[in-house]
């Protein structure tokens, strides 16, 4: 091969953004490396999209591909359909994807149809059920995959168990806490706190967002439930999705939630001031993966709000206690923080801020057999 070696690397919502960002980083230092970002637009806000991309000092994504919302086919099939045209123009000689969004499952496919290596960062994580569409994301992509980047043991086991090679198989540690480490002297410069009148840690911090807790109305009203049982303790803030506002209108509890005197539903945040709030809280409420990470390291406590999940190692040994929806278990667990009462937790290993020079180290040591994976099939089926 001559010339420069360039990889895609893939961000569609949000969190991929903390994920690409430490890869770009790393990919920028090589010399003999061209990366090229592509933006699917599968969750896309003007607005936000720009405090992420500027918080994360990322650059200006090469390609938008604006592909927005819809149901899971429609927006699988409209990534595929954008992002062959981006593999065909470009040739790209791997492509590398993060977590498991739509997006990331179309690109895999895509590249993968057109013979151009894969790279899965997150690869092996399993919460083991299938009603979840990001767990069917993950299954497919790691199939698909030449390179399989692992943040924790379990991923190991998980991909051994289902036959995929060990060869391709690394654990590296977790670029998420790569992000955290890099940005968190900067987000202790956010003003966010004052914002809220919080002059300290005794708050709670909620991030809810999957349709299974927030589209349907016992679910919700649950969720209520447990911010009225809450509610003496401190603050409760919630930066909500529009969505999720939505759905109090809908469901006729929109007088609840404003009578619960310390909530407060506020505007989605960006990276560096939600990073702030959470380093100071006394508790998170949650149904995200990530923050289920974010928080070990941090040794902040963490109620997970589902019946599942495919990061084991932040209940085995963090701070995660996984509890459903449960109204009167997080109620529980909650008081028992704020009266000083929490589990005895360390972070997992390689959590250390280096995972991402670790998969740039292992991609620039395959290069040579990067490139002749099918180099000349892949010529020719692009140009086809």
């Amino acid at each position: 091969m001559s010339g420069k070696l360039k990889f895609v690397s893939v961000v569609g919502a949000r969190p991929n953004f903390m994920k690409v960002a430490p890869l770009h980083r790393a990919f920028s230092k090589i010399g003999s490396l061209q990366h090229f970002i592509v933006h699917t637009g599968q969750h896309y806000d003007a607005n936000m999209s720009k405090v992420f991309f500027e918080d994360l000092e990322l650059p200006k994504p090469d390609v938008y591909l604006g592909v927005g919302s819809g149901s899971h086919a429609e927006q699988t099939a409209k990534v595929m359909v954008e992002f062959e045209k981006v593999l065909v123009k470009e040739r790209p000689d791997l492509v590398v994807v993060v977590g498991d969004v739509n997006s990331t499952v179309a690109c895999s496919l895509t590249a993968a149809k057109l013979l151009i290596p894969v790279a899965h960062v997150e690869a092996g994580l399993r919460s083991f059920d299938r009603t979840m569409p990001e767990e069917l994301n993950r299954m497919v992509t790691d199939v698909l995959s030449d390179y399989l980047f692992v943040t924790e043991e379990s991923g190991v086991m998980n991909l051994r168990h289902e036959g995929i090679e060990e060869k391709k198989v690394f654990l590296v540690g977790d670029v998420m806490i790569d992000s955290l480490i890099l940005y968190r002297e900067k987000a202790k410069r956010s003003r966010i706190k004052d914002s809220f009148g919080l002059t300290g840690g005794a708050y709670t911090l909620v991030t809810l967002h999957r349709p299974s807790n927030v589209d349907d109305r016992e679910n919700l009203s649950k969720i209520l439930r447990i911010f009225e049982g809450i509610s003496g303790s401190g603050k409760i803030i919630f930066p909500i999705h529009p969505r999720t506002r939505k759905r109090i209108e809908e469901f006729g509890l929109s007088r609840r939630f404003q009578e619960v005197d310390s909530l407060v539903l506020a505007d989605p945040l960006g990276y560096l001031d939600f990073l702030n709030l959470m380093m100071d809280a006394r508790i998170l409420l949650t149904d995200s993966g990530g923050i289920q990470e974010e928080t070990t390291f941090l040794n902040i406590p963490c109620v997970t709000m589902r019946e599942n999940t495919e990061r084991p190692s932040t209940i085995e040994v963090g701070t995660n206690v996984l509890t459903g929806l449960d109204v009167d278990r997080v109620i529980g667990l909650t008081r028992e923080c704020y009266g000083g009462k929490w589990k005895v937790s360390r972070v997992p290993d390689l959590w250390d801020g280096r995972a991402a020079e670790r998969i740039a180290d292992i991609l620039m040591n395959s290069s040579g057999e990067m490139s002749s994976i099918g180099s000349n099939k892949v010529t020719k089926e692009l140009d086809k």
